[in-house]
């Protein structure tokens, strides 16, 4: 058998092994070890998937917050339909632009937060004014966010000296709105502080509260108070919600198939035959791709460090990179070949992609492609590798987060598809935690990553990720880690986050700068787009039914446990849930 189908085999070998000693361990999910009776199976919900470390981040003005923290106890100003693509309502009742640089929000009324304190316009002043704290995670607002003010109770005004109407769409529902009563005694550290002693005292707003947490799982409980079961007719049927952290696609696999996860957000392999296999098991498509759209998978290089520096060496390596096997071998054909501007096939449809640009300037796998722009570029073979133009030697290393199993699988691939054009690249596994620090500090060559073309309201989202200046020390979450210096592109991308995707009069300067950045995108290549990934959502349905799925006559709601994803549908979607059998 071909190793790399053996590789690809192996997991759902594992499981069956695993699920056994799962069963025996007292470690499952329907004890709940160390809180056994507390948490009973038809009154928790338990999910995963989207924690690869201890909970450690409670602080909703902080980037990397725990599961659940955005969404299912702290909430945003509106909500996010990834499906029909339209923000709306939720803590807000309305929101309008009455001047052409003011922009005004009406709270509704009768929102309180977990201490039984009422939500008001001076708690929402109070969130956006911590733009300017070291850490705080919508800093860049003071660049064009003027003023925020409470005109009364539940009135609040946001005065802008740059309006950038597509832009704050996006802040409007990612932007976690946080009581003063609680969060001032730490304004002064809000940057630096976990956030527990908060969540713990006053909570959010949502459907949901913080119950306890420890290094493997992390456990919230239902909020019986919840403005929206009056508001919108929401009331959530689980009592409990129970997050396991795992390091390993291959645990997740022996949970699901075993029902001791309902809702599993990680990557499992052989979908098709697990399906198949357990029935009780479904995805949101019943045949390829089975997943929604959520993001794409690129190659990230350190634009500082030789020969990464070089746009003919990163052009090199997009032909160079055998996708089309990772999509076979480490996916098993569900997911599809990134488009090469690395957005998704939803900004097609739209019209946004420019097809003239990608037809000139666009890559196909192509390793003959990739050897002549090497060739041309003065990086010349010296036996069975390439050199600097210099004669130095190229050494380069691909970090990829340990245990994700589809990403080691494709790493190895794309270290065979670089050393076979004469690159010297050696893979390293690296915990998820710690690839994320040195890739914010830019303490890496190359590494993979899957924030660009994220599923979002608006294009500035991904254009940000690439080209967003200046360069800081460390990076910001997801934005320009790889270090790329281009002024003309980040101040197209400004102008882009101004322009409106739905405003008549945009539409011919929305071209215009979605064609020229896509060309830069494409010539200097400062990410790598290499397949877009599914949101991968497998679920049980043995404790609980009425999952989303593309099936007449089921709820159609976006669903996934990762951070910054609740407020885009899945509140909805564990809303509707029925308990098995009734």
């Amino acid at each position: 058998m071909d190793k790399k189908r053996l590789r690809y085999l192996a997991p759902l070998i594992a499981a069956t092994m695993v699920a056994a000693t799962a069963c025996d361990s007292g470690d499952g999910a329907g004890d709940d070890t160390g809180d056994s009776g507390e948490f009973p199976r038809n009154e928790t919900l338990y999910i995963g998937g989207a924690a690869w470390g201890p909970p450690d981040n409670f602080n909703p003005n902080t980037p990397g917050e725990v599961t659940g923290l955005r969404g299912g106890i702290f909430e945003t100003l509106f909500e996010f339909d990834p499906l029909s693509g339209q923000i709306q309502p939720w803590l807000a009742e309305s929101g309008d632009w009455v001047e052409d640089d003011v922009y005004e929000v009406v709270l509704r009324e009768g929102v309180t937060w977990q201490d039984g304190e009422e939500l008001t316009s001076d708690d929402v002043v109070f969130t956006f004014n911590l733009r300017d704290k070291d850490g705080v995670e919508f800093g860049e607002l003071n660049e064009w966010l003027d003023e925020v003010e409470a005109v009364d109770e539940r009135t609040v005004r946001f005065t802008f000296s740059d309006p950038r109407y597509g832009q704050w769409d996006s802040v409007l529902y990612e932007r976690m709105i946080v009581a003063e009563h609680a969060w001032s005694a730490v304004e002064g550290e809000i940057g630096t502080t976990d956030g527990l002693e908060q969540v713990k005292a006053t909570g959010g707003t949502g459907p949901f509260k913080y119950h306890s947490h420890d290094d493997s799982r992390i456990r919230l409980e239902r909020n019986d108070d919840w403005w929206a079961k009056d508001q919108l007719g929401l009331e959530m049927p689980m009592r409990y919600v129970v997050d396991f952290v795992n390091e390993s696609n291959d645990v997740a696999v022996a949970q699901i198939t075993q029902g001791d996860i309902d809702l599993s957000n990680f990557f499992l392999p052989n979908i098709l035959e697990l399906i198949e296999q357990y029935p009780e098991i479904q995805t949101y498509y019943s045949e390829p791709p089975y997943m929604l759209s959520q993001n794409t998978t690129s190659l990230i290089p350190n634009t500082t460090r030789a020969p990464l520096d070089d746009p003919e060496v990163r052009r090199a390596i997009a032909y160079s990179i055998n996708v089309p096997e990772i999509i076979e071998f480490a996916y098993g054909g569900i997911v599809a070949a990134a488009n090469p501007t690395g957005l998704l096939p939803m900004w097609d449809e739209l019209g946004l992609i420019d097809q003239d640009v990608v037809d000139e300037h666009g890559f196909t796998y192509d390793p003959d492609e990739a050897n002549r722009i090497l060739d041309e570029a003065g990086y010349t073979r010296d036996g069975e590798f390439r050199t600097l133009p210099n004669g130095d030697p190229i050494e380069l290393t691909l970090m990829v987060q340990a245990g994700w199993t589809d990403w080691e699988d494709s790493a190895d691939i794309i270290g065979d598809s670089l050393r076979e054009i004469g690159l010297n690249v050696t893979v390293e596994s690296v915990q998820p935690a710690d690839i994320e620090q040195l890739r914010r500090e830019g303490n890496f060559d190359l590494v993979m990553w899957n924030r660009t073309g994220r599923v979002t309201n608006h294009l500035y989202t991904h254009y940000i990720t690439l080209f967003q200046l200046p360069i800081l020390d460390p990076q910001p979450h997801d934005e320009n880690t790889q270090r790329y210096e281009n002024e003309r592109a980040w101040e197209l991308t400004q102008e882009l986050a101004g322009i409106s995707l739905s405003d008549p009069a945009s539409q011919d300067r929305l071209h215009e700068v979605l064609s020229e950045l896509q060309e830069i995108t494409l010539t200097d290549m400062p990410v790598i787009p290499m397949w877009h990934n599914g949101l991968w959502t497998q679920v049980n349905t043995t404790t609980w039914t009425n999952w989303p799925s593309d099936a007449p006559g089921t709820p159609d709601y976006y669903c996934a446990t990762w951070a910054g994803v609740w407020q885009m549908g899945t509140v909805r979607c564990l809303a509707g849930l029925e308990p098995a059998g009734s």
